[in-house]
């Protein structure tokens, strides 16, 4: 049965459904603020609920609700940790005088795996 249905068509053709007959659900557009002054507006369903923050499609920052000045307020004096780079745990469990001395040792070894193959 399904062989027959798609029998003519092909992936990625036009949809044969129209749009007659179809309710749409409803929308309402809330607008963000970029902290680089772009103003975005964003249309969610209705029924949605709203998000604080959205990323900005102009450059990819952290947009906040243009209405919603007092709420950013409290989420800006809110501390966040800030991210550790693979450097930062690397330093809490080694020195660098003990890193220097452990690069020196691998340098040895492809020192002397190139001598081997040279040889």
């Amino acid at each position: 049965m399904a062989e027959r249905a798609l029998r003519g068509s092909r992936l990625g053709a036009v949809s044969y459904e129209n749009e007659l007959a179809t309710d749409l659900a409803e929308r309402q557009v809330v607008a963000y603020v970029c902290p680089n002054g772009h103003h975005l507006d964003v249309p969610l369903a209705a029924e949605a609920e709203v998000p604080a923050t959205w990323e900005c499609r102009f450059c990819g920052a952290t947009a906040s609700l243009a209405d919603a000045t007092a709420a950013s307020s409290v989420v800006s004096a809110v501390r966040t940790k800030p991210p550790r780079s693979h450097w930062d745990m690397l330093l809490e469990r080694r020195s660098i005088p003990e890193l220097e001395l452990i690069l020196e040792e691998r340098l040895e070894l492809l020192r002397l795996a190139g001598r081997r193959k040279t040889a």
